[in-house]
C-alpha cells in the first residue's frame, strides 16, 4: 500500500505548492511510500481523446501508471485551488481520464448501468484554497467542491473515507496565517495517515 499526492497549481511559489510539500514530507516522515504528481510539472494532458471513450476500458499507456497507483493506494491527498467553484481544468482532465471503469468502479454488465465502487480501501483528503470568505463560499456559493469530491467522485467510487480542508481569503493572508495553515495541514495528515510501523 502507498499514498498518492496530486497537486494542481501552476505557480511554484503558491500556497498550494507549500501545502503539497508539507503533505509529502509528513507522509514520508511517517514511513509511507509516496507517489507525488505535480500535474503542471508533468504536463499532464487533460484532453480526453476519442479512443478513451470506446468501451474497451483499457488504460492508455500514458495514464496506465496513474491507474495502477490508484488501484493499489490506500490513501490519496489532492491539493488544488477553487477556480469558479470547480477543479482546475488539468485536474478535472486527470480525474476524467484516470478515474475510469475497471479502475475506480466496476464495469457494468451488458444492458445494465449499475456499478460498484472499487476504491473501498482508499482514504482521501482534499485540500482547497479560496480567495473568498468561508461565509460567502458556504452561504452564497454552497461549496460545490464538497459535493464534487465527497459525493460525485469519492462517494461514487465508495472510498472508505473522504475529508476536506478549506483555507479561505488566501489572497489577503499574512505569512503568519500561512504558517499556521501549514501546521494545520501537517497535523491533519499525521492524524489521517498515522506512522506506518510495518514499513
Amino acid at each position: 500500500m502507498h499514498k498518492i499526492v496530486v497537486l494542481a497549481h501552476p505557480n511554484k511559489k503558491s500556497l498550494n505548492h507549500a501545502i503539497a510539500k508539507i503533505v509529502v514530507d509528513t507522509l514520508k516522515s511517517n514511513n509511507h511510500k509516496v507517489f507525488f504528481h505535480d500535474l503542471y510539472e508533468e504536463k499532464f494532458d487533460p484532453i480526453m481523446p476519442t479512443r478513451e471513450l470506446q468501451l474497451s476500458y483499457e488504460p492508455a499507456p500514458e495514464i496506465e501508471p496513474y491507474c495502477i497507483e490508484l488501484q493499489k493506494a490506500d490513501g490519496i491527498v489532492i491539493v488544488h485551488p477553487n477556480w469558479w467553484g470547480q477543479l482546475p481544468a488539468i485536474l478535472k482532465g486527470w480525474v476524467d481520464r484516470v478515474f475510469m471503469p475497471g479502475v475506480v468502479h466496476s464495469i457494468p454488465k451488458k444492458g445494465e448501468i449499475k456499478t460498484d465502487g472499487l476504491l473501498t480501501q482508499l482514504t482521501a483528503l482534499v485540500i482547497n484554497t479560496y480567495d473568498v470568505s468561508l461565509k460567502k463560499e458556504i452561504e452564497i456559493f454552497k461549496d460545490p467542491l464538497d459535493t464534487i469530491w465527497k459525493n460525485c467522485i469519492f462517494g461514487f467510487c465508495e472510498a472508505k473515507h473522504c475529508d476536506r480542508i478549506l483555507f479561505n481569503d488566501v489572497y489577503q493572508s499574512t505569512e503568519s496565517q500561512r504558517a499556521a495553515w501549514l501546521n494545520q495541514v501537517q497535523d491533519k495528515v499525521r492524524n489521517m495517515f498515522p506512522e506506518n510501523k510495518t514499513h
